[in-house]
C-alpha cells in the first residue's frame, strides 16, 4: 500500500520541503537510530493514553473499523461479500469432511495395533 504523495514544490533551485524533510529524517535516523523513533513514539503513546484515557482508543478503533469496512464495501460492492461466504461456507465443508475421514482412519487402525499388542 503507497501513500499518496503531494506535488513536490521546488524554490528557486533548492529542494523541495518533502526533499528537507526526508534529508532531515534520514540525518536524525543515522545520529540516534531506531531506539530513539520507539522512545518518541512510547512518550506520544503516554500521553495520547493520559490526555484520553482508554475510551478514546475505543472510539477511534470503532470509526477505524467502520472506515474499512465502508471502503471494503465501496471498492468491492455487495457481491464480493456473497463470494467470500460462499468460499469460506467451502472450506469449513472441506474442513469437516477431512476430520471425518481422519476419525475414520483412526478407528481403523486402533484394532490392528491392539491385535499387534497381544
Amino acid at each position: 500500500m503507497s501513500i499518496p504523495t503531494k506535488p513536490q514544490v521546488k524554490k528557486s533551485g533548492g529542494m523541495s520541503v518533502r526533499e528537507a524533510g526526508q534529508k532531515g529524517g534520514e540525518t536524525v535516523k543515522k545520529k540516534y537510530g531506531p531506539e530513539f523513533y520507539e522512545m518518541i513514539g512510547r512518550k506520544g503513546g503516554q500521553a495520547t493514553k493520559q490526555a484520553h484515557g482508554h475510551a478514546f482508543y475505543e472510539q477511534i478503533g470503532k470509526k477505524g473499523g467502520k472506515k474499512g469496512g465502508e471502503a471494503t464495501r465501496d471498492r468491492y460492492g455487495p457481491n464480493f461479500y456473497e463470494q467470500i461466504g460462499q468460499k469460506g461456507g467451502q472450506k469449513v465443508k472441506q474442513l469437516i469432511e477431512e476430520g471425518k475421514r481422519a476419525a475414520a482412519a483412526a478407528r481403523n487402525e486402533q484394532p490392528k495395533q491392539e491385535k499387534r499388542a497381544s
